[in-house]
């Protein structure tokens, strides 16, 4: 029997890429997944919203442009004023979002079938037990909630996920327990804000956590982003548990801004002088920790020391890791009300915020240069090589060699770069 083929295409966060892998899964059940855009029946596009339309329309357009006589379906975060400007690129494109991922086969189906259909209510589904077919053979991504509490006023995450809900525990460690099995040897612990995991079941993501580490198995586990107004709250609990054995020494605490006046007006829903105190504590307890932050120049309210505050928190920071980027407003948000600063004022500071990262990246891993250790080698890298992690998640580049993706690999790092370790 001939089976129609079908690839997917993902963009956006870790928690989009473990919803490509579970609809992957899904299609696999009726039809043939492949990784060749060119042989393709059907071209699922799971897109990402969350720094704006324009990215993804771009995306559905480019791709329409180079396979003119496929079928599409749009998935992911697709918020309801963005349905009319998808259909402008593509009329006969089917739509399935977040919500609805368990429905992809449906929809695969029907766009065959020349009916091209939507699938855009938000159903409250469990992201757990569906079959995977794995983006990286060792990665296992653990969502554990859908949307988030916050309040923030420039984000269009909300708008699209809903109402927050966390996962139930026992599907989470089953789901964990399950890709262990299956050969995974990092577990990745995602969802929009991990931070308020549980607040609706009377627990948290500490408690999570600790249950995770109790799993037999050779495995690390990497908590993703973290915002400080709920982690403080179990804060002691928390920092107690990485030091575990099994978590990755990794934490990702956004802050957004180093103004008061600014998160204010963000509805942050916390202080920088908080944000400051969970640093040190992590810091403190386990001295190498490497931090994570992101951080968005340009706010429509920022003002000139505002910012300055805010190249003054990156110095003292010192993040391993700083996302940064320019302010774009999302339809339907309060921020995007505002009079908005010149696009030339905001590129003069992302590029200002650029100098400033670059100067803390070097010094940050200058400190790692001739450190010897334990590494997984958990991705393909550029130019023949490949990419490790070490305990503290920092990546850390060597030679192909004979060396596989699962290998555990003894090194001494020679070398560094504001981005990278290279052994």
């Amino acid at each position: 029997m001939l089976m129609e083929k079908i690839f997917f295409k993902t963009f956006g966060c870790s928690n989009n890429f473990a919803e490509s892998e579970m609809m992957r899964g899904i299609a696999k059940e009726n039809f043939d997944v492949i990784s060749d855009p060119e042989k393709a029946d059907v071209i699922v596009l799971n897109i990402c919203t969350v720094k704006g339309d324009d990215s993804a329309l771009s995306t559905i357009k480019k791709t329409k442009e180079e396979y003119p006589y496929k079928k599409l379906i749009i998935a992911g975060c697709i918020p309801i004023h963005l349905i009319k400007q998808i259909r402008k690129v593509d009329s006969e494109c089917a739509m399935l979002t977040t919500h609805n991922i368990n429905q992809i086969n449906e929809v695969i189906e029907e766009v065959i079938n020349e009916h091209p259909i939507e699938i855009v209510a938000k159903e409250k589904l469990i992201k757990a037990g569906f079959n995977r077919d794995r983006k990286n053979k060792i990665v296992g991504i653990v969502p554990i909630s859908n949307s988030c509490l916050g309040k923030c006023t420039y984000c269009s995450v909300k708008p699209i996920k809903g109402v927050f809900y966390s996962f139930p525990e026992e599907d989470i460690i089953k789901e964990v327990k399950k890709a262990v099995l299956e050969g995974c040897k990092e577990i990745w612990i995602t969802s929009q804000d991990n931070g308020c995991y549980g607040i609706d079941l009377g627990t948290n993501l500490a408690k999570l956590l600790k249950k995770i580490v109790e799993i037999e198995g050779e495995f690390l586990v990497r908590v993703g982003m973290m915002n400080p107004n709920n982690i403080k709250l179990y804060l002691d609990e928390l920092i107690d548990v990485f030091r575990n054995k099994k978590m990755f020494k990794f934490i990702h605490i956004p802050v957004q801004t180093g103004s008061n006046k600014v998160l204010k007006e963000m509805k942050r829903q916390y202080k920088i002088e908080e944000f400051k105190e969970i640093i040190n504590k992590f810091r403190n307890e386990i001295p190498k920790i490497t931090v994570a932050t992101d951080i968005i120049v340009g706010f429509p309210t920022e003002k000139g020391d505002d910012f300055n505050e805010t190249i003054e928190l990156v110095k003292w920071l010192k993040a391993d890791v700083l996302n940064y980027s320019r302010f774009r407003k999302r339809p339907g948000t309060k921020a995007a009300k505002h009079k908005q600063l010149s696009a030339e004022l905001v590129k003069d500071r992302s590029k200002e915020l650029g100098r400033v990262n670059a100067w803390v990246g070097l010094e940050v891993n200058r400190k790692w240069k001739l450190w010897e250790g334990g590494i997984i080698i958990d991705e393909e890298g550029k130019d023949d090589t490949l990419v490790g992690r070490n305990a503290y998640y920092k990546p850390i580049i060597i030679q192909k060699s004979t060396f596989e993706i699962g290998d555990k690999v003894k090194v001494k790092v020679r070398s560094f770069t504001q981005h990278d370790l290279r052994a």
